[in-house]
């Protein structure tokens, strides 16, 4: 029984881990386009350069932080209730074909 558990956390694992990479990359591109669309101009790529004015960078990294962490929690949810809700058919799917 343990090893069908450890089976399915490797799976979650796997899924979860391809999800963040996703979300991140996605985040990053939505959040960057927002920021040149409100600003009009385009995202800090060197927060340490000292052409950027300090206030642009510190809010750029505030935007940047929380809009990647709340996209995160709302795929992360989503993906494991979708996944869940997977293992429950499956299961269901076993004991119909026993």
């Amino acid at each position: 029984m343990a090893d069908k558990t450890e089976k399915q956390d490797m799976a979650w694992r796997a899924i979860g881990g391809l999800v963040g990479l996703v979300t991140a990359w996605g985040a990053r591109k939505v959040i960057g386009f927002a920021w040149e669309k409100t600003t009009g101009r385009k995202p800090p790529a060197d927060s340490e350069s000292l052409d950027i004015g300090l206030g642009e960078a510190i809010g750029y990294a505030v935007v940047m932080g929380v809009g990647m962490q709340v996209a995160q929690i709302v795929v992360a949810r989503t993906a494991r209730k979708r996944y869940n809700a997977w293992k429950a058919v499956k299961g269901t799917a076993r004991e119909v074909a026993s």
